[in-house]
């Protein structure tokens, strides 16, 4: 008792201390943010003493974060962008304090390796960046995500249950703006045009709105498997049924695409095809690139730019997009065939991280120009895939490729070595939800995004910590 009341003294007097040190240093430099510090002291401390809160506490703020802009160069996602950069600078901090809390298996797992490179090479080209001082940004907005979806969770997830409460965390943030959404579609009648009012402020629009729903779908259906009592079954099946007609009144056809190719990922999951099935879509995309190059073959599909049109009627919408009048879609040709033009100039280290925006618009071809072609909004190619290899290089797409087919090897490895039955589901979840973002990510390039790219994380850190933990465990799944 004596103890702790010395201890609760000290850190008393350390942190007034630094507080009167603070404010006679603000008040001489005239600079009051330097205020900020023994705040900031006390909550790093604070999270010190809740590590597992912290981060299941980013984890819920995912949802319900929004974009705020602090000026016309600089925005944030609110607050969760802060609550990564937080969580990172904590756990690395704990890592360094006590080093054996990340098992060496974790560290040095192949995965690990795979992504060091990846990262590696992302340094390589902001080097080579024809605008550094963004690529830094970056990199530097990279590391955090790195650091809090990765590196948290090797010291978070020592357990099973450590883990469903992370899945149930995420469950209930998105099912209350799934609520919210509703509710306020519902208000406009659940039209096609208001769709993108109706997720605002959390979302910027129905895709990444949908691409984060979808992948509620596999968490939904996890904890439904693990669960042995009635009621919460009973339970999940009502929030599977509501995200489901969400993500139909959501009018996102790559969200709906993406719920098709996940459930035939389960398929092939089960029947050992998976892996299989991610070389062959990659021979089969390099084979239709040729196919649409060869004698400048893609200008037979060009759109008319006057009959180009954004339609207001969904029915109206998906004709178009057949017909290839739809104006997202439209533009969507036009930016992937500038940005195919780009490689040649810069095969090796690409233009730089973040970069696409600045240096494509020369390259773009008129036959396939759009009334939106002027691009007030700085959005990007619209294929994560195409972006990396402008970006970074054929060797960026490269070790992305390899990455991404190192994990779709394990997941299927894993789905069939493993027993436990909680980690075999949860490794055909992360599998899943792996597929539904790389096909939202054939259509957009959002792994660069607090919502999606945390999700990409935590599948590849969820694989690791399978892998690691199921090598000598046996023991039974716990009830959720």
């Amino acid at each position: 008792m004596i103890a702790f009341l010395n201890k609760e003294k000290n850190l008393f007097v350390v942190f007034a201390a630094l507080f009167v040190l603070t404010t006679a240093a603000a008040s001489f430099t005239g600079n009051l943010l330097i205020v900020a510090i023994p705040f900031a002291a006390i909550l790093f401390y604070a999270g010190w003493q809740y590590k597992n809160f912290i981060f299941l506490l980013l984890l819920f703020s995912l949802p319900l974060s929004v974009e705020y802009n602090f000026s016309p160069s600089l925005g944030s996602d609110i607050p969760d962008e802060f609550l990564m950069l937080f969580t990172s600078f904590l756990f690395f901090g704990y890592w360094l304090y006590s080093p054996k809390s990340i098992s060496m298996k974790l560290i040095q797992h192949p995965l690990v390796i795979l992504l060091s490179i990846l990262i590696s090479w992302l340094m390589v080209t902001v080097i080579f960046s024809t605008y550094p001082q963004i690529s830094v940004k970056y990199l530097l907005a990279k590391s955090w995500y790195i650091g809090a979806f990765m590196l948290a969770p090797f010291i978070v997830f020592k357990n099973k249950q450590s883990i469903a409460t992370a899945a149930v965390a995420l469950i209930i943030s998105m099912m209350l703006i799934v609520v919210i959404a509703l509710i306020k579609h519902w208000q406009y009648d659940f039209s096609f045009v208001n769709i993108n009012d109706a997720v605002s402020p959390f979302f910027r629009n129905h895709v990444n709105y949908s691409a984060m729903l979808v992948c509620i779908v596999p968490l939904l259906w996890a904890c439904w498997k693990l669960s042995n009592k009635r009621e919460i079954r009973i339970l999940l099946a009502v929030l599977m049924l509501i995200v489901l007609v969400a993500l139909f009144l959501s009018y996102a056809r790559g969200a709906w695409l993406a719920l098709l190719v996940g459930i035939i990922a389960y398929y092939l999951l089960k029947r050992r095809l998976l892996f299989y099935a991610f070389i062959a879509a990659i021979i089969i995309t390099v084979a239709s690139l040729f196919w649409l190059k060869e004698n400048d073959r893609y200008l037979q599909y060009a759109h008319d730019y006057k009959t180009t049109i954004f339609h207001k009627n969904f029915d109206e919408h998906l004709v178009a997009t057949y017909k290839l009048k739809d104006v997202s879609t439209a533009e969507r040709f036009y930016r992937w065939i500038a940005g195919v033009r780009m490689i040649k100039d810069n095969w090796l280290t690409g233009y730089g991280p973040n970069t696409f925006y600045n240096n494509y618009k020369p390259y773009g071809v008129p036959a396939y120009k759009t009334w939106v072609s002027d691009n007030p909004e700085h959005s990007t190619v619209h294929n994560y895939f195409l972006l990396t290899v402008i970006e970074q290089g054929l060797p960026g797409l490269m070790f992305l490729l390899i990455l991404l087919g190192a994990m779709f090897y394990y997941t299927q490895h894993l789905y069939l070595r493993i027993r436990d039955l909680f980690y075999k589901t949860v490794v055909a979840a992360a599998g899943v939800i792996l597929t539904m973002i790389m096909v939202v990510n054939f259509l957009s390039d959002l792994i660069e995004t607090d919502k999606i790219g945390s999700l990409f994380f935590l599948c590849l850190s969820i694989l690791i910590i399978a892998d690691v933990n199921t090598r000598s465990e046996s023991d039974s799944s716990p009830n959720i």
